[in-house]
């Protein structure tokens, strides 16, 4: 198992905590492979009415260990990669299909892998602490742990804003878009476990203890998101924001131009195809494509930038969305999507 991840039963909860606090709880394979054992396990055992997963410190989880997979792209390693993702998305499956309530208690960072782990539960608690983002094209991927189908359902276009620049939703946009259930004061957190131990019924001790958020600046921006990101094509997008004359549209744009060009174009395309497919296909579709998108300079380039040596100065190849074969990443994706669920 893990030495970082805590899986006890508790009474009436099976309670996981992600306990790696000086990586930010990043998640690397034996952690995924606890967690995915635990909520198995759990699933059948009467006696665990409810789970609930935290971390320890200041994050729930900024994420995967894109640092390990990164040394694993380089030395080659596939039967690694193979492993980490199939353990990953299979364990969001799970989780997106639980037959117990699963509570999340996100207090901090919760990125990527994290998210993967939180989102598709069916409370997902956030506090005033909380900072949600998927910010895969920073680092030349794609949003993944099942993105591709939970992202372009959200209303008007947020999702695809959220995919595309990574931006960072504090409690109150989680809340306004649906990613969240509920805002809890972080000191009330214990508090709330504790009443879950007593009452293993979140659906009537969540409530009890949720505030409302302050207003979401996300929810404020919702018609320009709607307005650019509801165009047929990300060229399309680009070019509306070029001609745009707004602060919003300018820092926009020049997000987008900082992320992986490639990564871009990936991620429309699987967000056109994931709006129409379960969340079981979106996921067999990421994991073929996750091989795809590891072996692109790209991802090794851009976790060195973003990672390793954190100059944030990412050369990536093509160097602009006009210079990515659209044509052929399309034709990846769509084989991909008509692959296997996982």
């Amino acid at each position: 198992m893990s030495a970082h991840v805590r899986a006890e039963r508790d009474g009436p909860l099976g309670t996981i905590v992600l306990d790696r606090p000086a990586a930010l709880n990043a998640l690397d394979l034996d952690m995924f492979r606890a967690v995915g054992a635990a909520v198995v396990r759990w699933r059948d055992d009467e006696r665990v009415q409810t789970v609930t997963i935290r971390g320890v410190g200041r994050a729930f989880a900024a994420g995967g260990d894109v640092r390990a997979v990164r040394d694993a792209v380089l030395r080659g390693d596939e039967p690694f990669l193979r492993a980490l993702y199939a353990t990953e998305y299979g364990t969001d499956a799970v989780i997106a299909e639980y037959p117990k309530p699963y509570v999340a208690l996100i207090d901090g960072v919760c990125m990527g892998g994290g998210l993967g782990l939180a989102m598709h539960g069916s409370f997902r608690v956030v506090t005033e602490n909380a900072l949600l983002a998927m910010p895969e094209t920073a680092i030349g991927f794609f949003p993944d742990v099942g993105c591709t189908h939970v992202l372009p359902r959200l209303p008007h276009r947020v999702g695809w804003y959220l995919g595309l620049t990574g931006y960072r939703m504090d409690a109150a946009d989680a809340l306004w878009c649906g990613l969240a259930t509920h805002h809890v004061p972080a000191n009330r957190l214990e508090a709330l476990h504790d009443a879950l131990r007593d009452d293993p019924s979140p659906e009537r001790v969540v409530p009890r203890f949720a505030v409302e958020p302050s207003p979401s600046r996300l929810a404020a921006d919702a018609h320009r998101i709607e307005r650019y990101f509801g165009a047929a094509s990300l060229d399309t997008v680009l070019a509306a924001l070029a001609d745009a004359d707004d602060a919003w549209a300018r820092a926009t744009l020049n997000t987008l131009r900082q992320r992986s060009p490639t990564a871009l174009v990936a991620t429309w395309a699987m967000f056109e195809h994931g709006a129409r497919m379960p969340l079981r296909a979106c996921l067999g579709m990421e994991l073929r494509m996750a091989r795809t998108m590891l072996a692109s300079p790209d991802f090794t380039e851009g976790v060195r930038a973003v990672v390793v040596d954190k100059d944030r100065n990412a050369s990536w190849r093509p160097a602009t969305v006009a210079e990515v074969d659209a044509a052929a990443i399309e034709r990846i994706v769509a084989a991909a999507a008509g692959g296997d669920p996982i």
